[in-house]
């Protein structure tokens, strides 16, 4: 698995097994939330400074960011998707 890719793979399995949204995350490391999806996409390309952010925020070593998933393992699954459902109006009859 290439360096993006695993600081991709891991940044995400940590971030959700915390149950920390990706907008709270980047808002603490102080970047964009699209900027954060497009590291968790692979699409960006991070630097050494936002990885230690990140960590810190995480509360994790930096070197977990480069651990390899085990053999065929499932990528990590999303935390829930938007707001919660708002409630009718109206009342059901």
């Amino acid at each position: 698995m290439k360096a993006r890719a695993l600081v991709a793979w891991n940044v995400r399995r940590i971030r959700v097994d915390l149950g920390i949204p990706q907008e709270q995350l980047a808002y603490d490391a102080g970047i964009d939330r699209s900027y954060m999806g497009g590291l968790e996409r692979q699409a960006e390309n991070p630097t050494i400074d936002l990885l230690d952010r990140l960590a810190k925020r995480l509360g994790v070593h930096l070197s977990e960011f480069f651990v390899q998933p085990p053999k065929g393992a499932a990528p990590p699954k999303t935390l829930r998707k938007g707001r919660k459902p708002t409630r009718s109006r109206y009342k059901k009859k």
